[in-house]
């Protein structure tokens, strides 16, 4: 090799030539080096994002609204020419957009400064916003600042928000910081979370979570047991200068935090990090799902939107004796309209997913498209467990991938798919579901306890007329043991049907009419039983009359409500109060 200087002063390395003229290498390194030299100075230059998005659509279709005063423009007869651009630009490309003469807007934080580009009821644009977030950043509060630009008050729909990454699984660390942080705001700001992030990240999402820090905790300990494919314990310190064990080869008390664990990783190679993040989120999604089946995932405030939803009852549970704040248990019928997923989208998925595969439930009759899911892992050995997702046109769910095969779903053509899918799609749309819920609300605190503890989500209710809910959902089973733990003696006076669900939830309940008993769960030879426990034994008679049985059990005479027609029997003693 010698090194060859230009006029210019550039300096760069040209290989010896033979006589003929042939470049002459060293080493086999060397003539790879210049190969690959060559082969990068031939490709195109790769475009920014903007410029990306403007050459693809076009400039007399984007309205840009950025702080740059200079841009390349490409012509009609392929050439580029130098535009000049200014504060009154850019207040152009708005009007612009908001008047529709263009469809497509891109704004910076310095063009989002003091402008509104919602759907306003006063521009001739009122058609409903896509917002992609691209390249949020790490301030979360200008996240918001932007989210807020396409989502107003007075405006004719509400935006689609759409965060955007790339397959590069290091990207996520910034969208995490954006979930956090947001989440973190709506708690400051509004006193709830779900304000701040409006649902648009998935508990999943925020990788500095306690559901993160405990999954990465597992992780150290199944790459410390080399129970790991994507990298070594060795290769990991070297690369990360992260150490995990002492000297002695025993794991630290003190692990590296999560923060600088994730900083680390992204100065690792692509690939790497790519199987590095799938093999961590697996646990991450683990430990959401099952909190999630727990009842136990602490996602702040949900809002259920309905499109009518009307008080029936209101009953009040307790009074503060100090402040003289009241809690209430609301009764609301809701009402809503399924939104079925378009055949459009459904088979746009389908053909950009080589996983996907059309599906019909040969009980039911209905059929789903099946893509690969991120798949779970044993937190014990590092074992993968395969995930399927199957999407239906009102819902989607996950499965494991040998449950499918034990299960009804099986194989189903193109066609065949595509009209059902249309059938249930029409047959979803034209439906009005009628749900009766109970929402207790008020002072919670002072009877926190005395909620379900199976279900913690805090719920709002929102309907289309502005009329509003917060509290936490009651189911049926739930009812009963309410009002026995406030001591309210209201267990009569409630429909034999929610008895029976307390009941039968494992939810024993005390009733003092026709005479003291209590009805609870039993098991009875691995079968379970609705029992009246206490009942005079001068009173079977009039039980069995009612439609109660006997049964007599290690020498004694047990009362069982027949669990087909509980509800019924019940509501044939109760009446004799």
């Amino acid at each position: 090799m010698r090194i060859f200087t230009d006029d210019t002063g550039t300096s760069r390395s040209v290989p010896m030539e033979d006589e003929a003229g042939n470049p002459v290498y060293n080493t086999d390194a060397e003539a790879a080096r210049d190969q690959l030299i060559e082969h990068l100075c031939a490709l195109p230059p790769i475009m920014s994002a903007l410029d990306g998005l403007l050459e693809h659509f076009g400039h007399d279709r984007v309205a840009e609204v950025t702080g740059r005063t200079k841009r390349l423009i490409s012509t009609g007869d392929g050439r580029q020419k130098l535009e000049s651009r200014s504060t009154r630009t850019s207040q152009a490309e708005a009007a612009a957009f908001m008047e529709g003469r263009k469809r497509m807007l891109i704004f910076s934080d310095a063009g989002g400064t003091g402008r509104s580009y919602h759907a306003s009821m006063e521009v001739a644009n009122q058609e409903q916003r896509v917002h992609l977030l691209l390249e949020p950043g790490w301030r979360a509060d200008r996240a918001i600042q932007g989210l807020g630009r396409t989502h107003r008050t007075h405006q004719a729909s509400t935006p689609l928000f759409r965060p955007v990454t790339t397959d590069c699984k290091g990207e996520l660390r910034f969208t995490s910081t954006i979930a956090r942080r947001l989440d973190s705001l709506g708690a400051l700001t509004r006193g709830q979370r779900q304000t701040g992030g409006q649902n648009l990240f998935d508990p999943a999402d925020n990788l500095e979570s306690e559901y993160a820090c405990a999954a990465l905790v597992s992780w150290f300990h199944l790459l410390v047991g080399g129970k790991l494919s994507s990298v070594s314990h060795a290769d990991f310190e070297r690369r990360t200068g992260l150490e995990l064990c002492d000297k002695d080869g025993v794991m630290k008390e003190e692990l590296p935090p999560i923060q600088r664990w994730l900083n680390r990783i992204l100065a690792m190679p692509i690939g790497l990090q790519n199987r590095i993040f799938d093999e961590f989120l697996s646990l991450v999604e683990t430990r959401v799902a099952a909190a999630r089946d727990a009842g136990r995932l602490d996602v702040g405030v949900e809002t259920i939107l309905v499109d009518k939803a009307t008080l029936i009852d209101d009953t009040l549970l307790r009074t503060d004796p100090v402040s003289g704040a009241t809690s209430h248990l609301l009764t609301i019928e809701i009402e809503h309209r399924r939104v079925p997923v378009s055949l459009e989208r459904i088979l746009h998925i389908a053909d950009g997913d080589a996983t996907a595969a059309f599906l019909i439930n040969t009980k039911s009759g209905k059929v789903a498209l099946q893509t690969r899911a991120r798949a779970l892992m044993e937190e014990k050995d590092g074992t993968p467990i395969p995930r399927i997702e199957l999407m239906r046109p009102t819902r989607r769910e996950y499965m494991r991938e040998q449950a499918l095969f034990e299960s009804a779903w099986a194989a189903i053509d193109r066609e065949a798919f595509v009209a059902k899918w249309r059938e249930e799609a029409l047959e979803a749309a034209n439906k009005i579901d009628t749900e009766t819920v109970r929402l207790a609300t008020g002072l919670l605190l002072p009877i926190w306890s005395a909620l379900p503890s199976d279900h913690l989500v805090v719920n709002r209710i929102a309907d289309k007329d502005g009329n509003s809910w917060l509290g936490r959902l009651v189911f049926d089973e739930h009812v009963v043991h309410l009002f026995t733990k406030l001591g309210l003696g209201r267990a009569e006076n409630l429909s034999p049907q929610d008895i029976v669900k307390s009941a039968f939830s494992g939810r024993a309940v005390d009733i003092s009419r026709p005479f003291p008993m209590t009805i609870r769960r039993a098991l009875v030879n691995g079968t379970p039983r609705i029992e009246l426990v206490g009942a005079p034994p001068q009173q079977i008679a009039m039980l069995k009359s009612a439609g109660c049985f006997t049964e007599v059990i290690q020498y004694k005479t047990r009362v069982f409500l027949p669990v087909q027609t509980a509800t019924e029997a019940l509501a044939r003693l109760l009446p004799t109060t």
